[in-house]
């Protein structure tokens, strides 16, 4: 573990904290640390910075309740920044948007960004800004039950083509029923972080099993 001593500040002894979602990856801010406020936020596992404006400490969260609950954090190979992963409990921008980097300024065609959440946004608007001939704005207009029919079916394509062994065609059928599995959240209100927060859950409790088996072992 890297200690503190060994970062390097500048010379108005900060350094510059890259916020990202330690879910999804996106980057939520940009914000400066300096020694103190680093340790507060070691110490509280919650963000804390330097203003630069203000010339004051910063606990994200104090006024806003918008917390951000430290995961790690990572500095770069030079030593002089700093990645910070975290769970955010609300928007990280304090216009109310969930990242600061909202404006783009350019964007490749041909290598555009493609992400789960991505996919569910765009699932979910058809939901709420139905759009004509859209195959998603069909089924949420067919409903849960015309939803959950696709989904039975396409689970059995997964089976078939997995039993087949033809990895070509698995990858093709699990890709309809990752889509089809997504409308359904989408139609019952369930977000990826609900099945992220599932999953993470079972993964503690999993390595705490582990860490118990371990300790009984070596008592034996």
């Amino acid at each position: 573990m890297l200690d503190i001593n060994e970062l390097k500040f500048d010379k108005k002894g900060l350094i510059p904290a890259i916020v990202v979602d330690a879910k999804s990856g996106k980057v939520l801010t940009l914000a400066y640390m300096n020694r103190e406020s680093l340790g507060i936020s070691i110490e509280k596992g919650l963000t804390c910075f330097w203003s630069r404006s203000r010339a004051e400490l910063w606990l994200k969260g104090e006024t806003s309740g918008n917390y951000q609950h430290i995961v790690s954090i990572t500095a770069d190979c030079d030593r002089d920044a700093l990645v910070v992963s975290v769970e955010k409990d609300g928007p990280a921008c304090h216009l109310g948007t969930d990242s600061c980097f909202n404006d783009k300024v350019y964007q490749s065609e041909a290598l555009s960004d493609f992400s789960y959440q991505e996919l569910y946004d765009q699932i979910s608007g058809r939901k709420t800004s139905p759009k004509e001939g859209s195959y998603t704005t069909y089924l949420f207009e067919k409903g849960l039950d015309k939803i959950l029919k696709k989904v039975g079916e396409e689970c059995t394509e997964v089976i078939i083509a997995g039993k087949a062994e033809d990895k070509k065609e698995t990858v093709y059928e699990i890709a309809d029923l990752i889509y089809h599995l997504f409308v359904l959240m989408a139609e019952s209100g369930i977000t990826p972080d609900d099945i992220w927060d599932e999953l993470a859950s079972r993964h503690v409790k999993d390595s705490l099993v582990v860490d118990k088996k371990i300790k009984q072992e070596k008592m034996v």
